[in-house]
């Protein structure tokens, strides 16, 4: 808020202060005092201002903007935010995933592509990437993968070497792999790369019919990518190149623009399916399942308290209002859990009374207390009560975005079908999607990956790996690394 009349600094209660460069001494020449509030306001709120890092997607920003449905696709679903010409304000945060949050912002890292859309019956979060497919199919492989990622525990480097020890032998691992080597590894800024749900969801029609969608957000920008060259001179210039270049399009009133469009399976589908829809290592054919365009995604407006409004927003793929649901892929399943638990152990447990978090709607819930209440808490607080609190109504809001199943408890990742495996797509997206000179590239990269201290037998494994994708391309990778 900016104003012709002049401002006096106050603390943080509104006291006006007489000092903004001194503290209060004992004479001139003399010790400060441990009286002087403002000083140890000053220092106290200095000492705690910075939150834990996001474990994950540390280093990212986003900004604000809307969502207008274009097409009708009352057909699948019945959520209102989904009804066409409806206007959503949306919220979203572009990240990386493996850095911490001052590492550059053009390391080779798949993207974070989160949205938060504050609909009329309550927040729909999207949590996605910038690749339609994903590193592991089982949660219990996340961490450690993550893990593997991040930095050892003797020295604190990353290391190449535990990267592929992990990517090796966890051979579903080839297909985000393969795209992450390659060109779109390094989008050119968050405005030029697409954003994927990743994860199969569910939509619900008003009949109560189900179906298993995928989002599939495609920047109306166009696609551009950096070469490794150009993202290594980058991560030493400019390491926060792409949090600049979002910001600065905005300012200037070029407002970056995605086009949702969505692939949606009847329900029966995934039943007799080839290979497991819900298995996030895997995309569906677009000759299977074609894109359809459902509308429009701009951003618009810049944050103006980073801090508040971006480093502390939370998304969490647990938010689903009626019309959308959950899907039997078990990432989402244990993502649902995990990221509120997550925001509960960074934030607290009042994280979605944070402006950037409370929904744009009323919010009728019986829980209270804790660290942070910012909402005021009315009688009664407890439930089922005859003294007019709110009551759930199943009627209106059926639980109908389920699914039924059965079986013994197993600890196996899906049931194989006729084509389940883990070599087929990244050796489509390497042999039919990329082209010559996009190959070329993905050998570059890979070959100064892997010459990067990657030992033996890891070094063994990883040509092994890349000749199962590609027998040609393992080749050439093996040679340019043995330099024979």
């Amino acid at each position: 808020m900016t104003s012709d009349k002049p401002r006096h600094t106050t603390t943080g209660a509104g006291i006006p202060v007489s000092s903004d460069e001194h503290s209060l001494s004992v004479g001139p020449d003399g010790p400060i005092v441990l009286h002087d509030h403002f000083l140890m306001e000053q220092m106290a709120a200095f000492n705690r201002e910075m939150i834990p890092d996001r474990q994950p997607h540390a280093k990212g920003s986003g900004a604000f903007g809307h969502f207008e449905v274009t097409h009708d696709v009352s057909k699948y679903t019945k959520a209102k935010f989904l009804k066409k010409g409806t206007k959503t304000d949306v919220l979203i945060r572009f990240s990386t995933v493996a850095g911490e949050g001052g590492s550059p912002d053009t390391w080779r890292d798949p993207r974070g592509f989160a949205v938060k859309f504050y609909t009329e019956e309550g927040n729909f979060d999207m949590v996605g990437n910038n690749t339609p497919v994903f590193f592991v199919r089982d949660p219990m492989k996340f961490q450690h993968f993550i893990h593997s990622q991040k930095r050892r525990a003797d020295n604190g480097l990353r290391d190449h070497d535990m990267q592929w020890d992990f990517w090796t032998l966890v051979p579903e691992s080839a297909h985000q792999v393969a795209w992450l080597m390659g060109d779109r590894g390094v989008p050119a800024t968050w405005r030029h790369m697409n954003g994927y749900s990743s994860h199969t969801y569910m939509w619900v029609n008003d009949e109560g019919e189900r179906f298993w969608v995928k989002y599939h957000f495609k920047t109306d920008q166009g696609i551009k990518c950096m070469t490794q060259e150009q993202a290594d001179q980058m991560a030493g210039s400019d390491a926060d190149y792409h949090r600049r270049d979002l910001f600065e399009a905005i300012k200037r009133g070029e407002y970056p623009t995605w086009t949702l469009q969505m692939q949606i399976m009847p329900f029966e589908d995934a039943k007799t399916y080839r290979y497991n829809p819900f298995d996030l290592t895997k995309v569906w054919p677009h000759s299977d399942y074609p894109l359809m365009e459902v509308g429009k995604l701009t951003l618009n407006e810049n944050p103006t308290d980073f801090h508040s409004q971006i480093n502390q927003a939370a998304f969490e793929p647990n938010n689903m209002v009626p019309g959308t649901g959950l899907s039997p892929d078990k990432m989402l399943l244990a993502r649902s859990i995990s990221y509120a638990d997550a925001h509960r152990a960074r934030l607290g447990v009042n994280y979605k009374h944070i402006p950037v978090n409370t929904p744009k709607c009323p919010v009728n819930s019986y829980t209270q207390g804790g660290a942070m209440r910012m909402h005021h808490a009315t009688d009664p607080v407890y439930a089922p009560n005859s003294k007019g609190g709110p009551k759930a109504d199943g009627e209106r809001f059926p639980e109908d975005a389920v699914w039924a199943t059965s079986g013994e408890f197993v600890r196996t990742a899906y049931t194989l079908r006729k084509d389940d495996d883990d070599w087929s797509q990244p050796h489509t997206l390497v042999r039919e999607v990329m082209d010559d000179a996009a190959r070329d590239r993905l050998v570059s990269n890979v070959v100064g990956h892997l010459s990067g201290g990657v030992t033996e037998p890891v070094l063994e494994r990883a040509f092994e790996y890349w000749r199962n994708i590609d027998q040609e391309v393992g080749e050439r990778i093996e040679k340019g690394v043995r330099g024979n």
